[in-house]
């Protein structure tokens, strides 16, 4: 299994999925340790127009850990095959642990601000 983490250049997530400067792609063993850790560079822009989904989908991704989302990056991405938990924050290696432990949950929630300005 792969997890996907919206990254600014710290290794902190990104609280804007479709700003985030790369993406971090971990590998997760089927005893749910990470075996890797690989950066894939963001394609500048919103996160439902651009074309990350398929590539990482294409990589094997199947959870994002996202800070906040909107809910047409989140359609793109369901409709790729991957899962996504909202509201998180921090260390994303702190966080794909905590997600691995069982002890993280889906926020609920969506970005609302871009909602104007979309047209799908």
């Amino acid at each position: 299994m792969k997890i996907a983490v919206p990254l600014k250049q710290d290794h902190q997530i990104d609280d804007h999925f479709g700003h985030c400067e790369f993406y971090g792609v971990y590998t997760i063993s089927e005893n749910n340790e990470i075996l890797k850790k690989e950066v894939i560079p963001s394609t500048q822009g919103c996160g439902c127009k651009s074309n990350i989904a398929g590539v990482l989908a294409d990589q094997g991704v199947k959870i994002m850990l996202a800070g906040g989302i909107g809910n047409g990056a989140v359609n793109v991405l369901n409709n790729n095959g991957i899962d996504v938990i909202r509201g998180c924050s921090g260390n994303a290696l702190e966080v794909v642990n905590m997600y691995l432990k069982g002890s993280l949950s889906d926020s609920g929630e969506n970005c609302h601000h871009h909602d104007g300005h979309h047209h799908h």
